[in-house]
């Protein structure tokens, strides 16, 4: 209940003492927002530091399969990666299906393996080798609705949301799948019964759950828990809402940043608006509230394009950004071959993967985030501490401290040369350019030129 439902349902003697009472708790919990993790769980110890890499099967190899997937592991670990998120892996419903592959999020099947793919010892198989080679799985979960064809709509048409004629309905413009009734709770045992299935069945170790704020939180809240009891999971929310990281997921996405790293890239916001946006999150989320950062993903590259269309000279200056910044960086399937076009949703469309020219980019990325306690991820790294300077519409330069570790890493988001000259003291001290690994020294009213979309990341000694 609300408190202010609360003040009205009781007489002003009880006002009185309810007022007294929260001022108490306020006083002695006066930083609870920012220290406390959640209610119901805590992270797996694997996700304090991790970086999570999204995989599309379909498009990753020219044979499509789980086994051809497979024999990247060893490079994808050599790059760094901890977490795979595979997109979904289900069977694709045929009836209304656009294009001639269909879209992966028309689940025809719950507890079954897209033949597409292979089988599911294929699948078994591949967490088993991503686990041996110190990898983990989630599942890319489509609760939201189902495939035309998916034998519930005939089973349990009352799981299904209907119109006033009693039509079922699909959501928004997705006119090739159906939308599901979460009111209803015998559907929410069966997808949580379906959720732990993948569990007990491969042993993965989570899910990413498509369109999440579209499902009842309680719905999540209630599955949380129900999966923590096999082992500890890891939870990613597709959605941008405070609520969901009270009890049941760990992460969530960073869209509203997303979008403001393509303005500022296209001359439309700057650093400030960067800066709003980190004070706003702060406001808005606790400490240990892990958000997902990216420049791509399957959604962005297909409808939106390539960080090369969306950020142009920007792109790799928002990569290595989202490796600084507070939360947990995404890799998209091809971004380490510097992949610049939109790969068919609906169609096969193989990634070419030839030099793989950022592999060693994206490989020191992840290095520096793995040593350097400051970048970890919720409250194992430091808060983001920004450091004026001469030029703060363009410049963005901050420090992050987490026991004894630092990092002062400074942008130029603009396709201009700046020369600058820094406020404060809090860089002042010794440091190495954690990209050359040359030593350098930073005094008071320190002078910078940075290059068009120009960076420097460095730690201190």
């Amino acid at each position: 209940m609300k408190a202010t439902e609360f003040i009205k349902s009781r007489n002003i003697k009880n006002i009185l003492f309810f007022s007294l009472m929260v001022f108490l708790f306020s006083c002695q919990n006066i930083d609870k927002k920012s220290t406390e993790k959640t209610d119901g769980f805590t992270h797996v110890e694997w996700s304090k530091n991790a970086v999570i890499y999204e995989v599309n099967v379909r498009q990753f190899t020219p044979e499509g399969t789980f086994a051809a997937f497979e024999e990247h592991l060893p490079r994808l670990k050599e790059m760094g990666v901890d977490i795979l998120w595979l997109m979904p892996i289900h069977p694709i419903g045929e009836k209304n299906r656009k294009g001639s592959l269909g879209s992966y999020y028309s689940v025809k099947d719950y507890k079954a393996v897209n033949p597409e793919f292979g089988d599911m010892n294929d699948f078994v198989n591949l967490v088993d080798k991503a686990h041996e080679l110190g990898m983990y799985v989630i599942l890319d979960w489509v609760a939201n609705h189902t495939a035309w064809d998916n034998k519930m709509i005939e089973e349990h048409p009352e799981w299904y949301t209907k119109d006033s004629l009693g039509n079922f309905v699909s959501p928004f413009d997705w006119s090739d799948v159906v939308d599901l009734n979460f009111e209803n709770d015998a559907l929410q045992d069966y997808m949580i019964g379906a959720l732990k299935f993948w569990i007990e069945k491969a042993n993965i170790d989570g899910y990413r759950c498509d369109v999440a704020g579209m499902v009842p939180v309680e719905f999540w809240d209630k599955a949380r828990i129900e999966l923590d009891k096999i082992k500890p999971v890891f939870m990613l929310a597709e959605a941008e809402e405070v609520k969901h990281h009270k009890n049941a997921f760990d992460m969530s996405y960073g869209w509203e940043f997303h979008h403001i790293m393509n303005e500022i890239a296209k001359g439309n916001k700057n650093a400030n608006d960067a800066e709003k946006y980190f004070i706003k999150n702060d406001n808005n989320y606790h400490e240990d509230a892990y958000r997902m950062y990216f420049t791509s993903n399957h959604d962005e590259n297909s409808w939106n394009g390539t960080e090369f269309e969306r950020m142009g000279d920007a792109a790799k200056t928002f990569a290595v950004f989202s490796f600084m910044i507070p939360g947990m960086p995404l890799i998209y399937s091809g971004q380490e071959t510097a992949l610049n076009k939109r790969l068919a949703f609906f169609e096969k469309d193989t990634i070419i993967w030839g030099e793989i020219k950022l592999e060693k980019f994206y490989k020191n990325l992840i290095q520096i985030k793995k040593k350097n306690k400051a970048l970890w991820n919720g409250t194992s790294g430091g808060k983001l501490v920004r450091i004026n300077s001469s030029d703060d519409e363009n410049i963005f330069a901050f420090i992050r401290e987490k026991q004894g570790n630092k990092i002062f890493a400074i942008f130029n988001f603009s396709g201009e040369n700046q020369n600058v000259t820094f406020e404060g003291d809090k860089f002042i001290g010794e440091y190495i350019n954690a990209f050359s690994g040359k030593e350098v020294k930073f005094l008071p009213k320190e002078k910078f030129e940075l290059e068009p979309w120009g960076y420097f990341v460095f730690e201190g000694k």
